[in-house]
C-alpha cells in the first residue's frame, strides 16, 4: 500500500476518530462483560444456541430503547422486541410441541421401551385450539401416519400431537415475520 495513502488514513483517523478511543474501549470492555455469560454457554451444534444469542441481542436492545426512548416508536419496539424474546423461548424449550402431554398421565417403561397413558383429557386440550382442530378435520393439516379424519377424531392423543406441532410452527413462523417485518426499523 501507498505510504501517503496509509499516512492520510492515520491522519483522518485521527482527527476524527481518535478522541473517541477511551469511549470505544470503555464501551468494549462493558459489552465483553454483557456478553461473556452467553458467549461461554455457547456451543455450536444446536439451533437452541443461535436463538440464545438472538434472544440476549433483543433483551439488550429492548432495555437499551425502552431505557432512552430514542424515538417515538422506542417503546413499542422495545415491546416488539420483547415478544420475539418470548416466541424465542417457545422455540427453544418447545413449549407448544410438549404441551400437550401436560393433558395426560403417563408411565414410562425403559425395559420394554413402552408409554402406558394412566389418564388423559384430550378432549380439554383439543377444545383450546378449536380452529386448530377444525384445520385438521377440513384435512388442512399434515396428519402423521395419513390418518383418516374418522380415525384422528377417534385418536385424540394424534390429533393433539398434530395440533401440538402446529402451533410451534406457527410459534416459530410469528417470530421471524416479526423480524422480518421489524428489524431494519429498530436500529433508527
Amino acid at each position: 500500500m501507498n505510504v501517503q495513502l496509509m499516512t492520510n488514513k492515520f491522519i483522518n483517523w485521527f482527527k476524527h476518530d481518535a478522541k473517541y478511543l477511551h469511549l470505544n474501549v470503555m464501551y468494549g470492555v462493558k459489552n465483553l462483560i454483557k456478553w461473556f455469560p452467553t458467549i461461554w454457554k455457547n456451543r455450536d451444534w444446536d439451533h437452541y444456541y443461535i436463538y440464545d444469542i438472538l434472544k440476549h441481542k433483543l433483551e439488550l436492545q429492548a432495555n437499551y430503547l425502552a431505557k432512552h426512548d430514542v424515538h417515538t416508536r422506542s417503546q413499542r419496539d422495545a415491546e416488539v422486541m420483547l415478544l420475539c424474546v418470548r416466541l424465542i423461548e417457545i422455540q427453544q424449550e418447545d413449549l407448544y410441541e410438549m404441551e400437550y402431554l401436560e393433558y395426560s398421565e403417563s408411565e414410562i417403561d425403559f425395559d420394554r421401551i413402552t408409554i402406558n397413558v394412566i389418564s388423559e383429557n384430550y378432549d380439554e386440550y383439543l377444545a383450546r385450539y378449536p380452529r386448530q382442530f377444525k384445520k385438521l378435520m377440513d384435512g388442512k393439516l399434515t396428519a402423521f401416519g395419513c390418518k383418516t379424519k374418522q380415525e384422528l377424531y377417534n385418536d385424540k392423543q394424534m390429533a393433539s400431537i398434530i395440533i401440538a406441532h402446529e402451533n410451534q410452527t406457527r410459534s416459530r413462523k410469528l417470530l421471524f415475520k416479526l423480524l422480518e417485518q421489524n428489524i431494519e426499523t429498530w436500529w433508527h
